[in-house]
């Protein structure tokens, strides 16, 4: 890092807050600082390589989104509850932030009511947020942003003790990547918690997702530049993620049956393991087809594979769930007599392969198959016993210079 960056941009920081530790606030809280967004957008634009800028401590009113293009900079709060960039009054653009630069850091603060994403990078390499908190303050809405925290066409992500509360689509959502690491946030309040999509490489471990419409999901979506495979979920809590649906019509998500923990659509290869998965309504663990989301009529490429192959459950704590399944499952709760099993799989399967590798493999949970090919007219409990892969997938590493909290 260029020591001369770091010392002119530690000094203009300074600035933002009239160099005051506590700097005077208007009526409604805010820094009273009408240069406040000026400055910070000069910042970034002007930024360098090794650059830190640092934002003290207050709340600030944004009306227009920011941006950054500049490599290696590293833009950092005082604290997530403490540096608060709202966008409540948001007249121009969408995004809080959207960043198109490589080696980019996010760390310790929040973006609050943005227009649309609080934070977006997009095509970039070697992205990091920390300790971050994308929040829509008022009441559930499909007028809230879709993402929280959203790294897409990003090669090396790392998202880590972060909180995400009311996104419309996803609180943190990873699309489109390669090489991803989401560890030891909260999502809760979200339509989904996390979203793994088309992406490869994933973990995601020592999260909590609460409240959401589906607490994690991991989906590969027809029309995207790039499938995805290869995700390890484990060591979360995915604890009653029970809320209504709110997301836009016609959205992807908005086919997720409220009370899903963990869904698995599309994906191969795929672990869910060391969870603890308890009291999601519908389902604990769903795993599921294209066919199944309701928009299989709009015409797949030929190139797209819509089946989930090669899931592997094991060693998860479940508890509670199905007792009072979303719309989509409603009729299987009476043809099975009583609660669903931990775990439902669709039932639609590649006729081209003789086996689609889902194994649950997880003390005394069952494997319901929904029929779902003929409307859910024969659900039944599918034996998978002593049918665990014959290798598991490696945990997934990240540059050292990414890992080292700032």
């Amino acid at each position: 890092m260029q020591l001369k960056h770091l010392v002119v941009a530690a000094l203009a920081a300074l600035s933002l807050a009239a160099c005051n530790s506590s700097p005077p606030t208007d009526a409604d809280g805010f820094v009273d600082d009408p240069e406040f967004e000026q400055r910070l957008q000069e910042q970034l634009l002007d930024a360098k390589a090794g650059d830190v800028i640092e934002i003290p401590a207050g709340k600030y009113r944004l009306k227009r989104s920011l941006s950054l293009s500049g490599n290696d900079v590293t833009l950092r709060g005082e604290g997530m509850d403490k540096t608060i960039l709202s966008f409540a009054d948001q007249t121009s653009g969408a995004e809080g932030l959207t960043v198109t630069g490589d080696d980019f850091t996010l760390e310790d603060l929040a973006i609050e009511d943005t227009k649309g994403d609080a934070l977006k990078i997009n095509g970039t390499k070697n992205a990091v947020i920390r300790r971050v908190r994308a929040e829509w303050t008022g009441e559930p809405s499909a007028k809230n942003g879709a993402y929280g925290l959203y790294p897409v066409q990003v090669e090396n992500v790392l998202i880590e003790n972060s909180v995400v509360r009311g996104a419309s689509d996803a609180g943190i959502y990873v699309g489109q990547s390669n090489n991803v690491i989401v560890r030891n946030n909260i999502a809760e309040g979200n339509v989904a918690g996390i979203e793994i999509e088309n992406t490869s490489n994933a973990d995601v471990y020592g999260n909590k997702t609460t409240n959401n419409s589906g607490g994690i999901l991991v989906f590969n979506m027809p029309d995207l530049p790039v499938p995805g495979a290869r995700t390890r979920v484990h060591d979360n809590e995915v604890v009653a993620n029970n809320h209504a649906n709110f997301a836009a019509p016609g959205s992807a998500v908005s086919s997720v049956p409220p009370g899903s923990g963990v869904i698995v659509n599309s994906n191969d290869e795929v672990e869910i393991f060391d969870n603890r998965i308890a009291d999601n309504n519908t389902a604990n663990v769903i795993i599921s087809s294209y066919y199944s989301t309701g928009f299989a009529d709009r015409g797949l490429a030929k190139a797209y594979d819509p089946y989930p192959e090669n899931i592997y459950v094991t060693g998860n704590t479940f508890s509670g769930g199905g007792t009072n399944p979303g719309k989509a499952y409603a009729g299987l709760k009476q043809a099975v007599g009583g609660a669903l099993p931990a775990v439902i799989w669709d039932g639609f399967a590649n006729p081209d392969k003789a086996s689609t590798g889902i194994c649950v493999d997880n003390g005394d949970a069952q494997l319901l198959d929904a029929d779902g090919p003929n409307k859910l007219a024969n659900p039944h409990i599918v034996k998978t016993a002593n049918c665990a892969p014959a290798s598991r997938l490696p945990k997934i590493t990240l540059p050292s210079k990414m890992t080292t909290s700032g």
